[in-house]
Protein backbone atom coordinates (compact mmCIF):
# COMPACT_ATOMS: atom_id res chain seq x y z
CA UNK A 1 0.00 0.00 0.00
CA UNK A 2 1.37 3.41 -0.96
CA UNK A 3 0.91 6.14 1.61
CA UNK A 4 2.53 9.44 2.51
CA UNK A 5 3.06 8.09 6.02
CA UNK A 6 2.92 4.66 7.64
CA UNK A 7 -0.41 3.28 8.79
CA UNK A 8 -0.61 1.61 12.20
CA UNK A 9 -3.60 -0.54 13.17
CA UNK A 10 -4.21 -0.70 16.93
CA UNK A 11 -6.24 -3.72 18.06
CA UNK A 12 -7.55 -4.32 21.58
CA UNK A 13 -10.99 -5.16 22.94
CA UNK A 14 -10.56 -2.43 25.57
CA UNK A 15 -11.38 0.89 23.91
CA UNK A 16 -9.47 2.92 26.49
CA UNK A 17 -6.31 0.92 25.79
CA UNK A 18 -6.55 1.58 22.04
CA UNK A 19 -7.18 5.27 22.62
CA UNK A 20 -4.16 5.53 24.92
CA UNK A 21 -1.96 3.71 22.41
CA UNK A 22 -3.09 6.11 19.71
CA UNK A 23 -1.62 9.02 21.66
CA UNK A 24 1.85 7.54 21.06
CA UNK A 25 1.60 8.20 17.32
CA UNK A 26 1.55 11.86 16.22
CA UNK A 27 -0.92 12.44 13.39
CA UNK A 28 1.69 14.27 11.33
CA UNK A 29 3.91 11.15 11.31
CA UNK A 30 1.52 8.19 11.37
CA UNK A 31 -1.94 7.29 10.17
CA UNK A 32 -3.72 5.45 12.98
CA UNK A 33 -6.53 2.94 12.53
CA UNK A 34 -8.40 1.53 15.52
CA UNK A 35 -10.13 -1.81 16.00
CA UNK A 36 -11.89 -3.01 19.14
CA UNK A 37 -12.35 -6.64 18.12
CA UNK A 38 -10.66 -9.30 16.03
CA UNK A 39 -13.43 -9.08 13.47
CA UNK A 40 -12.99 -5.32 13.07
CA UNK A 41 -9.23 -5.79 12.83
CA UNK A 42 -9.62 -8.12 9.87
CA UNK A 43 -11.81 -5.56 8.12
CA UNK A 44 -9.08 -2.92 8.39
CA UNK A 45 -5.81 -4.84 8.27
CA UNK A 46 -5.38 -4.63 4.49
CA UNK A 47 -4.85 -0.87 4.88
CA UNK A 48 -2.15 -1.22 7.55
CA UNK A 49 1.64 -1.39 7.43
CA UNK A 50 2.03 -2.45 11.07
CA UNK A 51 -0.47 -4.03 13.47
CA UNK A 52 -0.27 -3.85 17.26
CA UNK A 53 -2.43 -6.81 18.21
CA UNK A 54 -3.84 -7.84 21.59
CA UNK A 55 -3.54 -11.56 22.14
CA UNK A 56 -6.59 -12.23 24.30
CA UNK A 57 -9.89 -10.88 22.99
CA UNK A 58 -13.46 -12.20 23.09
CA UNK A 59 -14.71 -13.53 19.78
CA UNK A 60 -11.69 -13.79 17.48
CA UNK A 61 -8.52 -13.98 19.55
CA UNK A 62 -5.30 -12.27 18.58
CA UNK A 63 -3.90 -15.67 17.60
CA UNK A 64 -6.82 -16.23 15.21
CA UNK A 65 -6.45 -12.75 13.75
CA UNK A 66 -2.73 -13.35 13.25
CA UNK A 67 -3.39 -16.70 11.57
CA UNK A 68 -5.89 -15.06 9.22
CA UNK A 69 -3.48 -12.25 8.33
CA UNK A 70 -0.73 -14.72 7.45
CA UNK A 71 -3.18 -17.05 5.69
CA UNK A 72 -4.23 -14.19 3.44
CA UNK A 73 -0.62 -13.44 2.62
CA UNK A 74 -0.89 -9.78 3.63
CA UNK A 75 2.38 -7.90 3.65
CA UNK A 76 2.00 -6.43 7.11
CA UNK A 77 4.21 -6.61 10.14
CA UNK A 78 2.59 -7.68 13.41
CA UNK A 79 3.55 -7.07 17.03
CA UNK A 80 1.61 -8.91 19.72
CA UNK A 81 0.95 -6.52 22.63
CA UNK A 82 -0.38 -8.56 25.50
CA UNK A 83 -0.51 -9.20 29.22
CA UNK A 84 0.25 -12.88 28.52
CA UNK A 85 3.85 -13.72 29.38
CA UNK A 86 5.55 -15.57 26.52
CA UNK A 87 5.67 -19.34 26.83
CA UNK A 88 6.95 -22.07 24.53
CA UNK A 89 3.75 -21.90 22.47
CA UNK A 90 5.03 -18.69 20.85
CA UNK A 91 7.33 -20.84 18.72
CA UNK A 92 4.41 -21.55 16.38
CA UNK A 93 3.03 -18.00 16.27
CA UNK A 94 3.76 -15.96 13.16
CA UNK A 95 4.29 -12.57 14.79
CA UNK A 96 7.30 -10.36 14.14
CA UNK A 97 7.76 -9.26 17.74
CA UNK A 98 6.05 -9.57 21.13
CA UNK A 99 5.51 -6.90 23.77
CA UNK A 100 4.25 -7.58 27.29
CA UNK A 101 1.94 -5.01 28.85
CA UNK A 102 2.29 -2.46 30.25
CA UNK A 103 4.12 -0.72 27.42
CA UNK A 104 5.21 2.90 27.18
CA UNK A 105 4.54 5.31 24.32
CA UNK A 106 8.24 5.23 23.49
CA UNK A 107 8.28 1.43 23.36
CA UNK A 108 5.27 1.40 21.04
CA UNK A 109 6.82 3.94 18.67
CA UNK A 110 10.20 2.20 18.68
CA UNK A 111 8.53 -1.12 17.92
CA UNK A 112 6.51 0.30 15.03
CA UNK A 113 9.54 2.07 13.57
CA UNK A 114 11.60 -1.11 13.92
CA UNK A 115 8.94 -3.13 12.08
CA UNK A 116 8.66 -0.51 9.35
CA UNK A 117 12.40 -0.89 8.82
CA UNK A 118 12.03 -4.67 8.85
CA UNK A 119 9.38 -4.43 6.12
CA UNK A 120 12.06 -3.24 3.73
CA UNK A 121 13.96 -6.52 4.01
CA UNK A 122 13.21 -9.82 2.28
CA UNK A 123 11.32 -12.71 3.83
CA UNK A 124 14.48 -14.51 4.93
CA UNK A 125 15.64 -11.53 6.98
CA UNK A 126 12.18 -11.06 8.45
CA UNK A 127 11.96 -14.69 9.52
CA UNK A 128 15.44 -14.59 11.06
CA UNK A 129 14.42 -11.52 13.03
CA UNK A 130 11.23 -13.19 14.26
CA UNK A 131 13.11 -16.35 15.29
CA UNK A 132 15.68 -14.28 17.17
CA UNK A 133 12.89 -12.40 18.94
CA UNK A 134 11.29 -15.66 20.07
CA UNK A 135 14.57 -17.06 21.31
CA UNK A 136 15.33 -13.89 23.26
CA UNK A 137 11.84 -13.87 24.80
CA UNK A 138 12.14 -17.47 25.94
CA UNK A 139 15.67 -16.99 27.22
CA UNK A 140 14.45 -14.07 29.33
CA UNK A 141 11.49 -16.02 30.75
CA UNK A 142 12.79 -19.55 31.21
CA UNK A 143 15.56 -21.25 33.12
CA UNK A 144 18.40 -22.93 31.28
CA UNK A 145 17.02 -26.30 32.38
CA UNK A 146 13.61 -25.48 30.91
CA UNK A 147 15.18 -24.33 27.65
CA UNK A 148 17.26 -27.47 27.28
CA UNK A 149 14.19 -29.64 27.89
CA UNK A 150 12.03 -27.80 25.36
CA UNK A 151 11.55 -29.24 21.88
CA UNK A 152 10.11 -25.90 20.75
CA UNK A 153 13.22 -24.02 21.85
CA UNK A 154 15.51 -26.54 20.19
CA UNK A 155 13.52 -26.23 16.96
CA UNK A 156 13.88 -22.45 17.02
CA UNK A 157 17.64 -22.79 17.52
CA UNK A 158 17.83 -25.18 14.58
CA UNK A 159 15.78 -22.85 12.38
CA UNK A 160 18.04 -19.93 13.26
CA UNK A 161 21.08 -21.95 12.24
CA UNK A 162 19.39 -23.00 8.97
CA UNK A 163 18.56 -19.40 8.10
CA UNK A 164 22.11 -18.27 8.84
CA UNK A 165 23.46 -21.02 6.59
CA UNK A 166 21.01 -20.14 3.82
CA UNK A 167 21.98 -16.49 4.09
CA UNK A 168 25.64 -17.26 3.55
CA UNK A 169 24.70 -19.22 0.42
CA UNK A 170 22.26 -16.72 -1.08
CA UNK A 171 24.36 -13.61 -0.56
CA UNK A 172 27.63 -15.08 -1.72
CA UNK A 173 30.47 -13.57 0.25
CA UNK A 174 28.33 -12.61 3.25
CA UNK A 175 29.21 -14.87 6.16
CA UNK A 176 26.67 -15.83 8.82
CA UNK A 177 28.41 -13.38 11.15
CA UNK A 178 28.01 -10.56 8.62
CA UNK A 179 24.40 -11.55 8.12
CA UNK A 180 23.86 -11.27 11.86
CA UNK A 181 25.50 -7.85 11.94
CA UNK A 182 23.16 -6.75 9.17
CA UNK A 183 20.29 -7.58 11.52
CA UNK A 184 21.84 -5.97 14.57
CA UNK A 185 20.15 -2.63 14.06
CA UNK A 186 16.75 -4.31 14.12
CA UNK A 187 17.13 -6.04 17.48
CA UNK A 188 17.55 -4.24 20.78
CA UNK A 189 20.76 -5.93 21.85
CA UNK A 190 21.96 -6.66 18.32
CA UNK A 191 23.82 -9.74 19.55
CA UNK A 192 22.92 -12.91 17.68
CA UNK A 193 24.76 -16.15 18.26
CA UNK A 194 24.89 -18.27 15.11
CA UNK A 195 25.23 -21.48 17.08
CA UNK A 196 22.76 -20.80 19.86
CA UNK A 197 20.42 -18.75 17.74
CA UNK A 198 19.82 -16.26 20.54
CA UNK A 199 21.45 -13.63 22.65
CA UNK A 200 22.41 -15.83 25.56
CA UNK A 201 20.17 -13.99 27.97
CA UNK A 202 19.66 -15.75 31.27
Amino acid sequence: MESAQPTVLLVDDEKDVVDVYALAFPSDEYTVLKAYSGEEALEKVADADVVLLDRRMPGLSGQEVLDDIRGRGLDVRVAMVTAVDPDFDISEMAFDTYLTKPVSDEELRETVDELLTLAGYDEQIRERFAVAEKLALLEAEKTQQELVASDEYQSLQERAAELDAEASETVGDMSPETFERALSGLVDDGDFDADAGGDGAP
